[in-house]
């Protein structure tokens, strides 16, 4: 029961009028009008005629006599008689019409505080509610830490007074976690918060468990993975995923994770929203940037202060793309397919935990803890490793948000909160249209350590070009275009059925990935970097041995790549190096012979789209049993063309429609980046700072130079492919004559 003084300050919220406009037969009216009633009633029943209604009298107080009433009674809620009748004097009103105002007043001021009370009780009643659902569906689908397969725990009951007693048993396990836990959140979270946030009661199913729909991209799959982490996704897709660095070793506050997941989508809706002056729209491309002073503004830091010498980038990008909403969202919210639609901007991608499933098929609601590799296509820029919550929500029959934001859950106790880079709210504001296209706004903010890029690449990444919102877009669009043609009954191609483009296809897709994997130096694979005196510090070798993978030659593995600027623009570097006619001036593994395409399956409009098979011409009557597979494609933010020489033999298997799992391959390729230029004067070698015209080249190179694994790698061998490298970019500078 509340205190005096808390009756004192619930009692300045009501209305104290509505007790003086009570009824005077409730109490207010005088004892001769309530007998005259009386009187009046019986006469008339005396004279035969039915009893009328006497008119009930109202009585209302002064606000003179209102005030006075009630400042007593903040002071005295209880007063005596002798007090009373001091209080009747002094107001002209008789001592019950005193008494009854005290009643009336204190029966209101009770019933109110009751009401302020449930109020309060229902929200915390609802709080443990949810905590209960989610610890019973944690422990129905606990998993053991020995073995990996899901526990058997004997039969619970779910009576009330069980549910009781084991909710207050895990509560405390969770309160012993939690101060654990906030210091790695970066601020301070509790789920009984003084201004606590929506608890997972208001729509968020908890269900600990990995659940993956295959859909989008992973429809191209036939083949099965296991994942290392104990669970099974049916068919499982081309991309790797990689064990998270923490799994469950250590607990964390899943409602803290709910707190954060609900401010993080606040925010993306406001800044997906809002316009000028928090964005402003760029001039050439129209690329909105954020003011980060209008956000300093307009937002608070729930994740932190920024970490010292981190530079901000944010970005946003609008765009139509030929998809229905849902079938993005489930994308989205499934690791593999999400990997496998951003290939060259994700590395590697996990679901470490699945919170909350969502409501049926809408996903709304859904909340899943991530961890994911994003890269550039340069060794010149660092991979960075996130770990994030990805929050689903369905704001109307036709909208979906999902948001990612970084937090951090190492269990190591000197662990950095954030390597080189940290996610402020990301992510996508979905709406169907009546067109059967879905209008996508992707907003991109981050906080990275700048000092970790070379010089080369910080105009693109500051410009967006890099991680930003417009190449996110730009592949989203690109690659449903290539996947509804892909999906159509008849796929371009040549004297190749529909099986069999889709396997080669699989098999392109295999390469374009273990080629920007091996050019971000991803975990993917495990590669040891090499120092030699002779290789360039823009230069990055490194190397593996490959004992048991089927999808590559067995082996020493070596990988060279760099990155170097290029005065001439992007198209016209692309059209060279995908022209099979001219690979002759740049390749020297070619040998000189002029190439042919023998297959082409289209993967989108243009001639630069699409999945090839070359072939060398025969030179002094002799046929090669040597082909070449080949990818390339361009969009606004980049351009990539990616190739391996490939066995006869096993191409024709997979034109068939075979297994293409086990065709080996090493993929070597270019990828070209934007030129980006600042104000100031050009940071890019031989180019004017008043012109666009450059881009950037990277070029990659993997190559089985011992067949034993067991072998040592030589210095000679290194010293060959660094060669090989500079050799190709010198020729392809000499085909565009430019230096």
């Amino acid at each position: 029961m509340a205190s005096h003084g808390e009756l004192r300050l619930i009692g300045e919220n009501y209305d104290p009028g509505f007790i003086g406009m009570m009824k005077e037969d409730d109490g207010y009216g005088s004892s001769d009008d309530f007998e005259g009633a009386l009187g009046n009633d019986q006469d008339t029943a005396d004279n035969g005629r039915p009893p009328r209604k006497k008119k009930k009298k109202f009585h209302r107080h002064n606000p003179h006599q209102i005030h006075e009433l009630e400042s007593f009674f903040k002071e005295c809620p209880h007063p005596e008689e002798k007090q009373r009748r001091e209080l009747s004097r002094r107001l002209g009103l008789e001592s019950k019409q005193i008494k009854f105002w005290f009643q009336n007043r204190r029966t209101q001021m009770k019933t109110q505080l009751e009401r302020h009370e449930n109020v309060i009780l229902k929200q915390e009643n609802d709080k443990l509610r949810a905590e209960n659902d989610l610890l019973r569906q944690a422990i129905a689908s606990a998993i053991c830490n020995n073995c990996g397969v899901p526990a058997v725990p004997d039969e619970i009951s779910y009576e009330p007074s069980q549910l009781m007693m084991e909710n207050s048993r895990l509560k405390d396990e969770l309160n012993r976690a939690r101060a654990l836990t906030n210091k790695f959140l970066g601020r301070h979270l509790s789920s009984s918060s003084a201004n606590p946030s929506p608890s997972p009661s208001q729509g968020l199913n908890s269900n600990v468990e990995v659940v993956v729909r295959r859909t989008g991209f992973c429809g191209l799959n036939n083949g099965s993975t296991s994942l290392p982490m104990g669970f099974e996704f049916g068919h499982g897709a081309t991309m790797p995923l990689m064990n998270p660095s923490f799994a469950y070793e250590m607990p964390y506050d899943k409602s803290a994770l709910v707190d954060v997941a609900l401010a993080a989508m606040d925010e993306l809706i406001k800044m997906a929203q809002m316009g000028s002056p928090l964005w402003i729209k760029g001039f050439g491309d129209g690329m909105e940037t954020l003011n980060l002073e209008e956000y300093k503004r307009t937002f608070s830091s729930f994740i932190g202060m920024k970490p010292s010498g981190f530079t901000t980038e944010a970005t946003r990008e609008t765009a139509m793309v030929p998809l229905r909403g849902l079938a993005l969202v489930d994308t989205l919210m499934d690791a593999n397919c999400w990997a496998e639609m951003f290939p060259c901007m994700i590395s590697r991608a996990v679901t470490i935990d699945v919170l909350s499933s969502g409501k049926g098929v809408t996903r709304h609601n859904a909340l899943q803890l991530m961890e994911a590799e994003f890269q550039v296509l340069s060794p010149l820029v660092p991979i960075r490793q996130v770990q994030f919550i990805r929050f689903c929500k369905q704001h109307s029959d036709s909208v979906w948000a999902i948001v990612d934001v970084s937090i951090n859950l190492s269990n190591a106790a000197n662990a950095l909160m954030f390597a080189n880079c940290r996610r402020l709210p990301s992510g996508c504001v979905i709406q169907d249209m009546d067109n059967k296209y879905s209008k996508v706004t992707w907003v991109e903010h981050s906080e990275y350590d700048e000092s970790t890029v070379h010089h080369l690449l910080r105009p693109l990444l500051g410009s967006g070009f890099g991680f930003g919102a417009k190449r996110w877009i730009a592949t989203l669009r690109r690659q449903y275009s290539s996947l509804a043609l892909l999906m159509s009954p008849d796929i371009h191609g040549e004297d190749i059925n529909t099986v069999g483009k889709k396997s080669m296809l699989k098999l392109a897709q295999r390469m374009a990935y273990n080629f920007s994997a091996g050019i971000g130096a991803s975990s993917v694979n495990k590669w040891d970097k090499l120092n030699v005196g002779n290789v360039g510090e823009d230069v990055r070798v490194m190397t593996r041995k490959n004992v048991n993978d089927p999808g590559e030659p067995l082996g020493i593995v070596l990988s060279a790549a760099t990155s170097v600027w290029m005065p001439i623009t992007q198209q016209t570097l692309f059209n060279l190096l995908r022209n099979e006619r001219m690979r002759n001036q740049w390749d020297i593994l070619s040998s000189g012979r002029p190439m042919q395409a023998m297959y082409s399956v289209a993967k989108g409009p243009g001639q630069g789209n699409c999945v090839s098979i070359l072939r060398g011409a025969a030179v002094n009557g002799s046929d090669t049993n040597m082909l070449i597979l080949q990818e390339t494609w361009s969009d606004d933010c980049g351009a990539l063309i990616v190739y391996a020489p490939v066995d006869a033999s096993s191409i024709r298997v997979v034109m068939n429609g075979g297994d293409s799992s086990h065709v080996a391959l090493l993929p070597s390729g270019f990828a070209i980046l934007p030129g980006v230029q600042t104000d100031g004067p050009s940071m890019q070698p031989d180019i004017d700072e008043n012109t666009s015209d450059g881009c950037i080249l990277t070029v990659g190179f993997q190559i089985l130079v011992n067949s034993v694994p067991t072998a040592k790698l030589t210095v000679e061998s290194v010293e060959t492919v660094n060669h090989l490298l500079t050799c190709t970019v010198e020729k392809i500078k000499a085909a565009l004559s430019v230096t």
